[in-house]
């Protein structure tokens, strides 16, 4: 694995709630351009509503993170604790409260132990170690069962920028910006708006995933530039982004709670981007659609009914095509039924193709299938 230049970190367990670990920090040994993008959901969590207010600056230094507990719908006292946590690591890095970006991901409702979580804070600086991102990655998992990262490498004035990107998310996701957590580190300078970088790329990916159309109360993207390795061509730069969030994006509705298949559905011919996402996402959505996928029934009709409950975007049923990894779903015989059940079943992989034959439009969306693993997780996940 290539890292950033100049980022230490470390992921430990702290006692929150288990043994695994649930606390972690990135430090940048010089202040970084920095931009995020957050939640739309109107309960959102303290550390969103600080996290807010501490990038206005557009420029941090350090992102502290807990799991296990989302510090969402606490009140004032949330908002204080992520506040005196801020206060706490700024403390022991030397750096200004406001240059920290705190997050929390897990169970809403319950307080923060506060008592756990500000001692860790204060030993921060003495845990850091170089080339250590994984064990934050590891430290921001929930009901993930895997790590999720990714990384690219360009070309820059001094030789060469790596970009690393990091998430977590297995449940309670539809993006309406981001995804649940997402931090990408980069040493490349990047000039202009990165903010406007920032939200294109999540736009065609993260807000392009839904697991079960539940948007968080804690999602967060954030992007952090040390500008260590030297300038970088803004648009190779875009497009690394974008890869890595593609990435992410993937490996996130991969890992979706009790999901066996990856579902890519690709909107072809689309009239517009509106159009696009409103249907891309109603399929996506569509519990009968991800059931069906998951059982190996190609059961075409419900991929029309998911078309069609878009109510404000009529679709002309001779117009629309639909295929299964290449193969015309409409009016299939049996002969053809049988082959489209053995792609469904034996394939983790599942391409969908809606052609609506409305435009030239063109957008990609991932999600995954819907099993009673999904049901167990949420049916007892605080009991």
């Amino acid at each position: 694995m290539t890292y950033p230049k100049g980022f230490s970190s470390f992921g430990t367990n702290i006692g929150i709630k288990d043994k695994t670990k649930d606390f972690g920090v990135i430090y940048s040994e010089v202040p970084c351009k920095a931009a995020a993008v957050f939640t739309k959901n109107n309960f959102p969590g303290a550390p969103v509503i600080v996290g807010k207010e501490h990038i206005k600056s557009g420029i941090l230094q350090a992102i502290v993170i807990n799991s296990k507990n989302s510090n969402v719908a606490t009140g004032e006292k949330g908002v204080e604790h992520s506040r005196s946590i801020c206060r706490e690591l700024g403390a022991s890095l030397g750096i200004p409260e406001t240059s920290v970006l705190p997050s929390s991901t897990g169970v809403i409702g319950v307080p923060l132990p506060i008592e756990i979580i500000l001692p860790a804070c204060s030993r921060a600086k003495s845990m850091l170690k170089p080339d250590n991102l994984e064990e934050v990655a590891e430290a921001i998992m929930t009901t993930d069962t895997r790590r999720k990262t990714s990384t690219r490498k360009i070309k820059s004035d001094r030789g060469e920028a790596v970009i690393y990107g990091m998430a977590k998310g297995a449940g309670m996701i539809e993006p309406n910006m981001a995804t649940m957590l997402s931090y990408i580190l980069t040493d490349a300078e990047v000039e202009g708006d990165l903010y406007g970088i920032l939200k294109d790329c999540v736009d065609s990916s993260f807000n392009c995933l839904s697991i079960d159309s539940d948007t968080s109360t804690s999602d967060t993207v954030a992007l952090l530039s040390n500008g260590l390795a030297g300038k970088v061509d803004s648009l190779d730069f875009k497009r690394a982004l974008l890869e890595i969030c593609v990435d992410l994006t993937k490996e996130i509705a991969r890992d979706g709670e009790g999901a066996t298949k990856l579902i890519e559905i690709r909107i072809l011919k689309a009239k517009d981007e509106s159009q696009a996402r409103k249907i891309g996402k109603s399929i996506l959505n569509s519990p009968l659609v991800k059931t069906a996928i998951y059982g190996g029934d190609p059961n075409w009709g419900r991929l029309v009914m998911a078309v069609g409950k878009v109510f404000d975007e009529p679709i002309r049923f001779d117009g629309l095509e639909i295929y299964f990894g290449g193969l015309s779903v409409k009016g299939a015989d049996a002969d053809t039924r049988k082959k489209l059940s053995d792609y469904l079943k034996k394939n983790s992989e599942i391409e969908v193709n809606v052609v609506l034959n409305t435009g030239h439009y063109e957008m990609k969306f991932w999600g995954c299938d819907l099993t009673e693993g999904y049901v167990k997780e949420n049916a007892y996940y605080t009991t």
